[in-house]
């Protein structure tokens, strides 16, 4: 057990770990102590004031999210002194921020704009020149807007310490200081991966999605496009929150019915296209396996190619040349599906739910099956999803369950648990297991390559062989394990990288959560263990035993990585390595 101190906080007595800070004092004592920079584990400079609390013995207020907190410490959180410096803070960013709440996408969900109804902050006290901001849309996938910037420099933290980016930064000085590219270039000429790290962890709008909101309205409107929708694995168990439901609850058959409410001809399951993955993947790694071309790399995550495009060119031909479950699930509905339509490709409209910003560009990756139409049309994340839901007038907590259409919502619990970091191996492993082993397993949770660590290592014995795997999730610890494979000191046959830490269930696309609630509540632990309890109810729970799957090998796709597979589930990727300036 670790060596406790007792500190008394606001009239409470608390006993904590020696190490903790008075931050970590106030979370364990239920008091919430405003922060806007701060970032678990990540960002703890004490850069924007907000933390500041009086101490004991102290001559002035001290940071809470920097000061050590000692044995026999008197904090007090709640005095006029604190109050005034905060109230002091706020108007101070409020008089350089435009008041523009209503029309920006964090209306009802920004931490400044919270932080200023809880101290009656009109923004009035100080009034004068503001900075001068541009908007930055040339990504696909996201939207810088300077003007709403409180330079808290989350964005920044996440960017360079956690997934090992740097894109951007601080630039300028006083007055004119703000965060941008280098020599404030386009963020679509730098080297940005789109993970969308910095949109989920931005306490203002100064970051968000690009919207596909409109379009999508206007397809469900338009009696020439025949609509469809499909929601990723993690989807299910995090828009909920968006619901004021207890967070990992899992809401799928109430999404279908929304779906169906809102308009969309077929609702579908991407967990589909997961397995389809799987059956490409594993066949693709057997392959690799006997001609010694390894390691492997999954493609499933978009951020993570970017990663290797940009980054690690040298690895491009280490990663699979699969297409991810999005990918594959848009191709077989636009060929596959349209013949049994009878419908031209260009008049189905595909819609994908993601965790995800970088999916958005992934969409828009090249080449395409079908005469450079996309595999997919637009893309959500699960904040667009449950503002198309509630504008729809639709009570998500409150209505019926509606099961998945067929074909193509049916899956396996190796498809649901793509989710977590882990689950793409794991799933893999399920289906790699009984091929190598020429039987069916039963025992099938590789518990080795569960959990929210940010790198993970096993080696599977099948069949006499030694399969050597690796887990990793967070951009810096995957430039880790490459470099580790660079230099000859690491090696495995089989690899999973996910950019975003946690995988999907902490993806750039899902519902922002607070600084405070990242702190007090493991929200990516409960999402990951709905997905893994989806996959234990499921009667099946292997990728290559799904029937609509091999039923649709054997009416179109032939086998796994045949001809016409490679054709409509394969990609193929190109270096983007900028040199240094």
């Amino acid at each position: 057990m670790k060596d406790l101190i007792t500190v008394k906080i606001d009239n409470t007595i608390v006993k904590v770990p020696r190490d903790s800070t008075i931050l970590d004092v106030a979370d364990a004592a239920g008091i919430k102590i405003p922060t806007l920079c701060y970032i678990k584990d990540i960002n703890k400079i004490g850069a924007c004031r907000m933390c500041l609390v009086e101490v004991k013995g102290q001559r002035n207020l001290v940071t809470a999210c920097t000061f050590p907190a000692s044995d026999g410490m008197e904090i007090i959180t709640n005095s006029p002194k604190v109050i005034d410096s905060r109230r002091c803070t706020l108007e101070l960013l409020l008089s350089n921020h435009p008041f523009h709440c209503t029309s920006c996408e964090r209306d009802g969900n920004c931490e400044l704009q919270s932080l200023a109804n809880i101290y009656d902050c009109q923004g009035k006290a100080y009034i004068g020149e503001t900075s001068k901001a541009k908007v930055d849309d040339s990504s696909t996938c996201y939207v810088r807007d300077n003007s709403r910037c409180i330079m808290c420099r989350r964005c920044e933290a996440i960017c360079k310490k956690c997934q090992a980016v740097g894109v951007l930064g601080a630039n300028g000085r006083g007055f004119n200081v703000h965060i941008g590219t280098t020599y404030d270039a386009p963020i679509a000429t730098s080297n940005c991966v789109n993970c969308g790290q910095c949109v989920v962890n931005c306490p203002t709008g100064a970051l968000y999605e690009k919207s596909s909101k409109n379009e999508i309205i206007k397809s469900l409107f338009d009696e020439n496009k025949y609509t469809v929708i499909a929601m990723a694995p993690s989807v299910r168990v995090s828009l909920s929150e968006l619901f004021d439901m207890p967070y990992g609850t899992n809401v799928e058959k109430r999404a279908v019915t929304a779906f169906k409410r809102m308009g969309f001809d077929s609702v579908f399951d991407i967990d589909f296209g997961a397995d389809l993955t799987i059956m490409e993947e594993s066949e693709e790694f057997l392959s690799r396996l006997q001609t010694g071309h390894l390691p492997m790399f999954t493609s499933c995550c978009p951020g993570w190619v970017n990663y290797v495009e940009h980054f690690y060119p040298e690895f491009i031909n280490n990663l699979s040349t699969c297409k991810s479950p999005q990918g594959m699930f848009g191709s077989v509905v636009k060929t596959y599906y349209a013949k049994k339509l009878n419908k031209k490709p260009e008049d189905i409209y595909v819609v994908s739910v993601m965790p995800c910003v970088a999916k958005k560009g992934e969409r828009l990756r090249e080449p395409w099956a079908n005469k450079n139409i996309p595999d997919v049309d637009a893309v959500l994340t699960v904040r667009e999803c449950g503002e198309l839901i509630k504008q729809a007038g639709i009570d998500l907590k409150n209505i019926k369950d509606t099961d998945f259409d067929l074909p193509f919502g049916a899956s396996s619990g190796a498809g649901v648990i793509f989710g977590n970091t882990g689950g793409v191996m794991e799933a893999a492993l399920r289906s790699l297991a009984d091929r190598l082993e020429k039987r069916e397993l039963e025992n099938i949770d590789y518990m080795l390559v569960r959990g929210l660590k940010g790198v993970k290592e096993a080696e599977i014995n099948v069949a006499g062989k030694k399969v050597r795997v690796a887990v990793v999730s967070g951009l810096s610890n995957a430039k880790k394990l490459l470099n580790g494979l660079k230099n000859g000191k690491l090696y495995y046959d089989f690899i999973e990288v996910m950019a975003c830490p946690g995988g999907c269930v902490n993806g750039g696309g899902m519902p922002i959560l607070s600084s405070y609630t990242r702190r007090t509540k493991d929200v990516i632990s409960l999402r990951a263990k709905a997905l893994y309890k989806s996959d234990y109810q499921n009667e099946v729970r292997k990728s290559h035993k799904n029937p609509y799957v091999l039923s649709l090998y054997k009416e179109y796709l032939d086998a796994p990585n045949s001809k016409i597979a490679h054709k409509l589930l394969h990609t193929k990727y190109v270096s983007h390595k900028k040199e240094d300036l």
